[in-house]
């Protein structure tokens, strides 16, 4: 889908990924070694009472999951930029993750007629229907060439 495909309101959600335990404490040991996402003893006696997720690793997954629904792909431009970004509540291991996104602003480049700036926002949710994260991006899009050649 293009720029001109994607307006104000527009909708979509995404198919799921679970976190397992190795996935969670692999990626932790690499990006993000901290005792309540690597150790179980240190987790246990956090606050979290348990290993949880990275929050980048549930923004990744959430970001891959957004790529494998092909919404915008074939049009991307890349992206100035994220804002937003919340983690609502602890992502644990077994939690099974969606992504449900809605275009919240879009605007035609008055400079270049090709493209466009699309902003969604990312709800990321487990299987209870619970919200875990929340962020925004702004994705620069082309515009359909059939409706929009230079």
């Amino acid at each position: 889908m293009y720029f001109d495909d994607l307006p104000v309101g527009y909708s979509f959600e995404t198919g799921a990924r679970t976190l397992d335990l190795a996935g969670i404490t692999g990626f932790a040991g690499t990006w993000d070694p901290q005792p309540f996402h690597v150790d179980a003893e240190a987790a246990a006696a956090s606050p979290y009472g348990g290993i949880i997720a990275s929050g980048f690793h549930t923004l990744l997954t959430a970001f891959t999951l957004t790529l494998e629904a092909d919404i915008w792909n074939e049009a991307s431009m890349g992206s100035p930029g994220m804002d937003e970004i919340r983690w609502r509540q602890p992502v644990r291991p077994g939690d099974n993750l969606r992504v449900r996104a809605e275009v919240v602003d879009a605007n035609a480049s008055a400079s270049r007629p090709d493209r466009g700036r699309t902003t969604i926002r990312y709800d990321v949710l487990n299987q209870e229907d619970a919200l875990v994260m929340q962020f925004t991006a702004t994705h620069i899009l082309r515009r359909n060439p059939e409706k929009h050649a230079p």
